[in-house]
């Protein structure tokens, strides 16, 4: 074999005496071929050298080979969301596949770039227009969270499980007796709806009074100064304060000292969204770890699978969350 150009789909389909055809299922995943047939090919194709023309590939396919992340209005540059982001981009290169950030617009009417195959939607946001232009695209979306639009479907989502982590978060913060107070977004994702859902919940079977405190789902630190100021102030007590928007449980402990409250020593401090940040501070902050990067690789890793037929579109994943206990919440 001429060592001057490159292996072709006919040459696997000469060495391994085959077709064509049967060499292009075998390696793409199409078609109903046994598991011995795709192995065998595969190894052959390997030995030989052979490197699939992307190219050519997705020129056959009619598609692009890249797709999309979109992320709400001014979460560029929260540490979650750029872990999501390399998360979903390990993924998407390990198929093959290239990945495009669409920011929000600064004008509502741009349209997203029309030349992907598929978009990933993180943290849907009630009312935003681009939720529809999205879908209008006529690809499959995959959404990390619920979107909460009535009637809302789509091709899969990754979910986690905000109800648990609330609950063992707020499990773990009972023990000093007073009342826990809830630094958390409006109920316009998903993401703020479960956890004040679940704090609400916990709070009747606890005999607690149910305290919330509106902040952003993009707060600054004057956001949290307010909230934890007022929290301080409610009657019977305040023991702990859970701060749900990344980013804010900093701001929290600098407002609390304000307040002349100190962590943990006379008041208990934990994120909802944990942060390399938060565990190099002179006080680690307690958090609860909701992995943004599998969050972004198993959104990435679902949208493949049904670009790729290997999965069936309406698929839901549940990711787990863990608590990181640290020293702003020792008792």
């Amino acid at each position: 074999m001429n060592e001057s150009r490159p292996i072709t789909l006919q040459d696997v389909a000469r060495a391994a005496g085959v077709s064509k055809t049967t060499v292009s299922d075998a390696l793409s995943g199409r078609g109903r071929l046994p598991a011995a047939t795709r192995e065998r090919v595969a190894a052959i194709a390997r030995e030989l050298g052979y490197v699939a023309n992307r190219s050519a590939r997705n020129l056959r396919g009619g598609r692009t080979g890249a797709i999309g992340l979109y992320f709400p209005a001014r979460t560029i540059g929260l540490e979650y969301y750029m872990d999501l982001a390399i998360g979903a981009a390990e993924e998407a290169l390990a198929h093959d596949l290239a990945l495009t950030l669409i920011p929000a617009p600064a004008d509502p009417g741009r349209t997203p770039p029309p030349h992907i195959d598929g978009v990933m939607v993180s943290d849907p946001v009630l009312g935003d227009p681009m939720l529809g232009t999205l879908t209008d695209l006529r690809v499959p979306v995959v959404t990390c969270e619920r979107d909460l639009t009535p009637g809302a479907r789509h091709a899969g989502r990754v979910e986690s499980d905000h109800r648990a982590g609330t609950r063992t978060l707020l499990d773990h913060l009972s023990g000093r007796g007073d009342h826990i107070a809830l630094l958390c977004p409006g109920e316009e994702t998903s993401f703020g709806l479960d956890i004040r859902t679940a704090y609400r919940a916990w709070c009747a079977d606890n005999g607690r009074e149910a305290l919330v405190y509106d902040v952003p789902f993009v707060c600054d630190p004057e956001d949290v100064n307010h909230a934890v100021a007022e929290a301080l102030r409610a009657p019977g007590g305040v023991g702990a304060i859970v701060s749900v928007p990344d980013g804010g449980a900093t701001s929290a402990v600098h407002a609390a000292l304000q307040q002349g409250r100190h962590v943990p020593a006379d008041l208990l401090v934990a994120s909802y969204v944990d942060s390399p940040s938060l565990r190099g501070l002179a006080t680690p902050i307690t958090a609860v770890d909701i992995a943004p990067r599998e969050m972004g690789r198993r959104a990435a890793r679902l949208l493949a699978g049904i670009l790729a037929g290997h999965v069936a579109p309406g698929t839901v994943e549940i990711l787990p969350t863990e608590l990181m206990i640290r020293a702003s919440t020792s008792h």
